[in-house]
């Protein structure tokens, strides 16, 4: 991974494990260690799903940048119909406090979706090559001798 794509990676994981950490500490104090246990598992499912989706995001637009835009909204609709089914399916489950996951794992995923945004505004990104202008020779304009 370029170390572009990790700087990139960090700047939104980080604040995701922050607000994870802080929805496993309200979650502990609000329903015990059930709670707990479904906040860390809502944040980490979270973190998990939008990292490889990152991962894919980053590799169609290295690989086929011709079907970025439409790789990354199919993306994202199948990472939320995703979590939507992990919530559908563990809402009577018995491991861990199920609205807690719930909870967690929406958080988490709109910090994600904020720190993703925030990240790409902030990256200085070329809207020219800077390469393809050197290796072309400019054209003469102006008055003929």
């Amino acid at each position: 991974m370029p170390s572009n794509d990790v700087r990139n990676l960090a700047q939104i994981a980080v604040p995701t494990a922050a607000a994870g950490v802080i929805a496993v500490a309200v979650s502990a104090a609000v329903a015990g260690g059930k709670g707990a246990l479904g906040a860390v598992v809502g944040t980490v499912l979270a973190i998990l799903f939008m990292g490889i989706g990152l991962y894919v995001l980053q590799w169609t637009a290295k690989t086929l940048p011709q079907l970025f835009q439409a790789m990354g909204l199919l993306l994202y609709v199948a990472q939320l119909l995703l979590l939507l089914i992990f919530v559908a399916v563990f809402k009577d489950t018995s491991l861990f406090n199920a609205k807690t996951f719930a909870v967690s794992l929406v958080v988490a995923t709109v910090v994600w979706m904020a720190a993703q945004a925030r990240a790409h505004m902030k990256a200085k990104i070329f809207y020219i090559d800077p390469d393809s202008a050197k290796s072309e020779k400019p054209e003469k304009t102006g008055r003929k001798p």
